[in-house]
């Protein structure tokens, strides 16, 4: 089966930053304002050159529209991305210039932490723009490094997933995990705590070591991560990960992880849906950290973050009802709902989707 999603909402503003005295180079990408600012964080990561950054950017900047569309927050779509200089470079400098571009967009764009970047450098961006989250957190509100919400809404995310489409809970079950970093080490070590046997990759042994010693996890080679005999797939590292010929492959019954953009192209969801594999829209599982974000940006608490990432296994359990109930992709159900969402030009304060 083919399936592919006309996404119908454009970009609204790409942004080119260039900074000779600090090394900046990457881009901005704001892709839909319809129902707030555009909100998605900034990734600073190798890239070939400039067109592959713009190319990453304009992919994660439609599945923040989607993410916060889906999660009923009021802000749009947009993501940052910044090529890592290739000599030395002054990083503080580097992100002093990133946050001048964020100031010099007046609100249009609201950055945070993704893959590169830490809390530390939005410390460096928060000295010349207000439109930043990620910070330090103050006691009590809502902010800091948004990793850990993410790893808890892919948790409560593969939980009600597994027992709607594997009739079962997570003790007992095999999860093999695709990227051991912020997001993924914290994901392995709940599942660990709730009894599932896990498979690791990554392609830092550091990192994936120190989980298997930890965690009694099994190692095995990042081109083998997938194909491994698994009850659930877990992509935690960067998009992509999910190829016609990786599900060809795979053994697993469930798919449900941290990374974004998960699907090399649009074909690989009927690619799924023909092997009966159930797959959680990556943009609807890791909610939890543009949930953290633009809490702390409108100045809330830390409940109110824990109330709303707990509304994400009930929306994924409620998507995959849909889907089953239709013989639809939950991946093409997720795209529709939000871009009704979208077209709308409204969400209610902090809405439940489903």
């Amino acid at each position: 089966m083919v399936i592919k999603v006309a996404r119908t909402v454009p970009a609204s503003q790409t942004i080119r930053l260039h900074d000779w005295e600090t090394g900046l180079d990457g881009v901005i990408v704001i892709h839909s304002t319809a129902l707030g600012p555009g909100a998605g964080g900034c990734r600073f990561w190798h890239y070939p050159d400039a067109e592959h950054a713009f190319a990453d950017a304009s992919r994660l900047a439609e599945g923040m529209s989607f993410k916060n569309a889906m999660a009923g927050l009021p802000f749009g779509g947009a993501k940052a991305v910044i090529l890592q200089p290739a000599g030395s470079f002054e990083r503080s400098a580097l992100f002093r210039a990133f946050g001048r571009a964020v100031e010099a967009l007046d609100g249009q764009y609201v950055t945070a932490e993704d893959v590169g970047t830490t809390v530390a450098d939005m410390e460096e961006v928060s000295g010349v723009t207000r439109h930043v989250a990620g910070l330090s957190v103050a006691t009590g509100r809502a902010g800091g490094d948004p990793s850990p919400w993410t790893a808890l809404g892919v948790f409560e995310s593969m939980q009600a997933a597994a027992r709607v489409a594997l009739g079962t809970d997570l003790k007992g079950l095999t999860v093999a995990v695709q990227g051991t970093g912020n997001v993924g080490a914290n994901l392995c070590r709940r599942l660990a705590d709730a009894g599932a046997r896990l498979v690791i990759a990554d392609v830092a042994p550091e990192r994936r070591n120190r989980l298997e010693k930890i965690l009694d996890a099994l190692v095995v080679d990042v081109a083998d991560i997938a194909s491994v005999n698994c009850d659930i797939f877990a992509p935690c590292a960067l998009g992509g990960s999910l190829t016609l010929d990786s599900v060809a492959a795979m053994k697993a019954k469930l798919v449900c992880g941290g990374a974004n953009n998960q699907l090399a192209t649009p074909e690989v969801a009927g690619a799924l849906l023909d092997r009966g594999i159930a797959y959680v829209p990556d943009y609807v599982a890791n909610a939890g950290g543009i949930i953290s974000v633009s809490a702390e940006y409108l100045g809330e608490d830390q409940a109110t973050v824990s109330e709303r990432v707990a509304l994400i296994g009930p929306r994924v359990a409620a998507l995959l009802g849909e889907a089953a109930h239709t013989g639809l992709s939950p991946a093409l159900v997720a795209d529709r709902m939000a871009e009704e969402i979208m077209q709308a030009g409204v969400v209610k304060k902090h809405e439940t989707i489903f």
